[in-house]
Formats: C-alpha cells, sequence, structure tokens
C-alpha cells in the first residue's frame, strides 16, 4: 500500500532551539522546507505513533524531533490524534507520511483490526497539509531495518555466513494482527509490502492438528494471522483448553503470556510453546520464499517481552526444519526488534527515498528554469 493525497500543517514537544530552528524553517517557503521537514506516523490496532520528522543534513537520514504515542480507542479517528500532537508540539509540518496497518482500496484503508476507518483524501481535507503519502506499516518497518545494529536488536540465531549479510530482509510482527513485509538490498533500497499473514496455517500432526479443529475462527481458510497475534494468542489458549478438557480461566493476551513465564506446568505456557513453534516455521517458510539471506526479524513490544521464552522454545528448530532446505536455513540470522519508533523511522525512511527518487527523476534545471538539451 503506498500512495499519496493532498492534506495540512503539524507537530511535537522538543527543546526550545529546535522548536524555534523548526518554526523558522517551517515558516519558510518553496519545496525545500517542506523536503527537510514533515510528520510521520504509525498507526495499528492498538496505538498510533506520531513524530516530527527533519532529514539529517547531508544525508537521506531522517531525525525524529518529537515523538509521541497515542491509544487508537482514546481517540474518535486518526485526525484528532494529528490535531492533538499538533496543538502539544505548537508547530504545523506541510506534509505528513502515514504508516498503517492494512491496505488502499477506493479511498480507505482496508484493515478489520483498526479502531476507526481512515480516508486519506478526507483526512486531507480536514487537516489542510499539502500532501499526505501512504504506505503499510510493516513496509515501514522493514524500511526502518536499514538503521538497526547490535543495540537495539536482540539475536535468537546468529548469521552463519557474512557473504549473505547484504540479501533480502524479512521482517515479521504479531501484533494486532500479522504482519510482514521484505527488504530488498540496493541503493536506494526497495521494500515490498505483503499480506503473508493470511497464507493457508500449515498444522503438523498431533497436538497442533487438535489445537486447530478446536480454534475459534469461523472461516474454512484459517490463516497464519489466525493464531499468530496477541488474539491468535488467546486462541491458542482457549483451543488448548478445549483439547485437554479444562476450563479457560485467563482472559487476556497479557494473563497467558504472564502466566507462561512464570508457570512452566500451566496450559499458558503450553500455548505460548505452540505459539513460538509456529511462528519458526513461519518465518522460515518466508526466508526461502523471498531468499531472505540477510536475516529474519521479529517486530513488535509484544515479542521483545518473551525473547528469553522464545529462545528455550523450539523456534529456531522449527525454522531449521524444513527438510533439504536446512543448510540454507542454518546461516539466515533471527533477530527480535522492539517496535518502538521503528515505523515512524522507516515511514520517514519511505518518504525521503520517495522525494529523492522524484528529485532525480525531474532531472538537472539549468538558471532560468531551461531544461538541457540533448549534446549540450
Amino acid at each position: 500500500m503506498a500512495g499519496k493525497v493532498s492534506v495540512m500543517h503539524a507537530a511535537g514537544p522538543f527543546e526550545p532551539s529546535l522548536r524555534q530552528s523548526w518554526q523558522n524553517l517551517a515558516a519558510q517557503p518553496g519545496e525545500d522546507a517542506g523536503l527537510h521537514t514533515f510528520l510521520a506516523a504509525d498507526v495499528g490496532g492498538t496505538h498510533a505513533r506520531v513524530a516530527l520528522v527533519a532529514r539529517k543534513a547531508g544525508g537521506e537520514v531522517p531525525e525524529l524531533l518529537d515523538y509521541r504515542t497515542y491509544r487508537c480507542a482514546d481517540h474518535p479517528h486518526l485526525e484528532d490524534i494529528v490535531r492533538c500532537f499538533c496543538d502539544e508540539a505548537g508547530v504545523r509540518p506541510r506534509d505528513m507520511v502515514l504508516a498503517c496497518a492494512g491496505y488502499e482500496h477506493a479511498g480507505m484503508v482496508v484493515n478489520k483490526n483498526l479502531a476507526w476507518p481512515i480516508m486519506p483524501a478526507q483526512m486531507a481535507a480536514a487537516l489542510q497539509m499539502d500532501e499526505v503519502s501512504l504506505l503499510n506499516d510493516f513496509e515501514a518497518l522493514a524500511y526502518a531495518t536499514a538503521h538497526l545494529n547490535e543495540g537495539n536488536t536482540t539475536t535468537l540465531k546468529p548469521m552463519q555466513s557474512h557473504s549473505l549479510a547484504q540479501g533480502p530482509v524479512v521482517i515479521i510482527g504479531p501484533g494486532t494482527g500479522l504482519g510482514a513485509a521484505v527488504r530488498l538490498p540496493g541503493q536506494p533500497s526497495r521494500v515490498l509490502a505483503t499480506e503473508a499473514g493470511q497464507i493457508q496455517l500449515a498444522a503438523r500432526t498431533g497436538l497442533e492438528q487438535q489445537v486447530l479443529a478446536h480454534l475459534d475462527w469461523g472461516d474454512s481458510h484459517v490463516p497464519y494471522e489466525a493464531v499468530l497475534c496477541g488474539p491468535g494468542l488467546y486462541r491458542l489458549y482457549v483451543a488448548l483448553c478445549a483439547v485437554r478438557d479444562r476450563y479457560p480461566a485467563l482472559k487476556t493476551p497479557a494473563e497467558i503470556s504472564a502466566e507462561a513465564l512464570a508457570d512452566t506446568q500451566s496450559l499458558s505456557h503450553e500455548a505460548l510453546s505452540l505459539f513460538c513453534g509456529w511462528l519458526g516455521s513461519f518465518a522460515a517458510d518466508l526466508a526461502l520464499l523471498y531468499g531472505a539471506t540477510g536475516g529474519v526479524y521479529l517486530a513488535g513490544g509484544f515479542l521483545s517481552q518473551i525473547t528469553a521464552f522464545m529462545r528455550a522454545s523450539d523456534l529456531v528448530d522449527r525454522f531449521l526444519d524444513k527438510g533439504v532446505m536446512r543448510p540454507l536455513l542454518h546461516k539466515i540470522p533471527i533477530h527480535v526488534v522492539d517496535h518502538g519508533q521503528l515505523g515512524v523511522i522507516g515511514a520517514a525512511s519511505w518518504f525521503l527515498n520517495m522525494r529523492a527518487d522524484a528529485a532525480w527523476a525531474a532531472g538537472p534545471v539549468l538558471p532560468g528554469g531551461r531544461e538541457p538539451q540533448p549534446g549540450k
């Protein structure tokens, strides 16, 4: 999902010197001001993260001048969140890039997990920005992987061959739903947005087949998203309780993950173990599908809270258990990264790349606005 529509001016709290310099820059007319400063937002089913962004001088690296997180359920629509951000910050950028779960169809973002409908054209009219650009939230996260380092990742499985390090990268994130995207190497890098979470869930014989038979889904097509997300963990727990003929006493994914970490004999622990096994298998499928020799990144605050559990689970074993493909998968690293600011950083990176591409496509212009002629 990537597109743009005409839209209004926005902002966030940072040091007075930064705010003053931003206000001075925003007040300057012309395209250059719009290129250097803009708003970036990452909107999921539960939270909306908004940042005021500037391009660092001499490069295409985004710098967050201000960053805030909002609960979607606390606001009647996305425009209200943007207005809150603008009012709290006191400045109003001319451009905005929006990373959002789902895909765009007929002028609307399609995703059943969003708190409210998002219609970019209506946002444009309501917020009065010069431009709003739109891309998939995991497309944005994939762009952000170019800015990751050892300080903001935890490695579950290290890279076995550094000669493969520059290959494609897959990023997967169980949250309210299940997102996935692929970053292709190059200058600049390119990203493929996917709906891989809708791939048919593959259950092995034994317990997985029994759990699948009891899964509360209500459709003949059961995708990986049915189990690999927050609500999916709850479905796994309830289905496992049915298999074990036990009453499902816990009511939220947070309760289930907390009990799983505290009690190794609990059904919650068994449910989370099933979750990790399926996640490892799904990650391997995508790594093989896209040739992700650059690595697999598992993103999301939920996963960063269970990193030790994942390390002790059979996630890596299931990742490797793909028959004749084991030697290739053995070379591919698996990292866990906290979602945090990555969505807005990735969205901002995409926006800067898009602007750079547009400037390159426009070609050089001679003084006075004349285009160069062939042979001159």
